[in-house]
């Protein structure tokens, strides 16, 4: 497969189970009604990884990412983070959220705070940062994902892909252990959809444990350790990049991938 030397981000891990886990899913199961959208899932990622999650919709994709900081309730099996059962409730719930970032699929930004103030909440009011230290960190959060000429705007004077780049600026904040991103390019417009991947590109380059839910196979392929292909509520296979694309071992990542790719 003809790749330019700047096609892969980063050294693949010959054995992505080789390292660390930093999160394990162990037979994690989930209803919403009669719909088994969680089946068994059995899946771990270790520090450093970046495993993304593609599969048709309706497969549990965002399910899974959800339950991995309690947004969505688990029936059964367990979930640990750096070796700590995920809590129900109360504060230890809320500092395991501080340690897991999420973007989401809409940017969620407080719209009567500025920019730069919406990257400074969570430090100040979760971490009992100064505001000098916040705005400080902010700013070079805000660089670093090529929005800081925007810090004193409001989000609604921002394209969506610069609201989204906020967001995940928002998230780093709060230094997480690992960042959730549930289909972080699919409410945006197709032109928008790049700036935003090319962020998370560098974060995955920059050795950030992510969880990636997304549509965009170009990211798979360039960014990702593993890919984790789901289907009706399970993990159906999970391989490399290179392997899963070129030679996918299941007939429903066959079918998937010839609808996909070919278009």
């Amino acid at each position: 497969m003809g790749q330019s030397p700047n096609a892969l981000v980063k050294d693949r891990s010959p054995d992505p189970q080789a390292g660390e886990p930093l999160v394990v899913l162990a037979d994690v199961n989930k209803h919403f009604g009669e719909l088994h959208v969680l089946r068994g899932i059995d899946m771990r990622i270790n520090r450093g990884e970046v495993v993304v999650v593609i599969g048709p919709s309706g497969s549990g994709k965002s399910t899974l990412c959800r339950a991995i900081n309690r947004l969505e309730t688990i029936e059964s099996g367990s979930i640990t983070i750096d070796g700590v059962p995920l809590p129900t409730e109360g504060r230890e719930l809320a500092r395991l959220r501080s340690e897991v970032g999420m973007v989401f699929q809409q940017f969620n930004l407080f719209a009567h705070k500025t920019v730069v103030e919406n990257v400074m909440l969570g430090p100040i009011k979760v971490r009992k940062a100064q505001k000098a230290t916040a705005h400080q960190q902010a700013m070079e959060l805000l660089t670093r994902v090529g929005v800081a000429n925007q810090a004193d705007k409001y989000p609604a004077q921002l394209s969506g892909g610069q609201q989204q780049r906020v967001a995940i600026a928002r998230a780093l904040a709060m230094r997480p252990k690992i960042m959730l991103f549930d289909e972080p390019t699919s409410a945006l417009d197709p032109e928008m959809v790049n700036e935003v991947l090319e962020v998370m590109t560098s974060l995955a380059k920059d050795g950030m444990t992510m969880v990636v839910v997304t549509h965009e196979m170009g990211f798979a392929r360039r960014a990702a350790n593993r890919v984790v292909f789901m289907a009706d509520g399970q993990i159906v296979e999970q391989n490399d990049p290179d392997e899963f694309f070129t030679n996918p071992q299941s007939d429903r990542a066959r079918d998937f991938l010839s609808k996909i790719l070919t278009h």
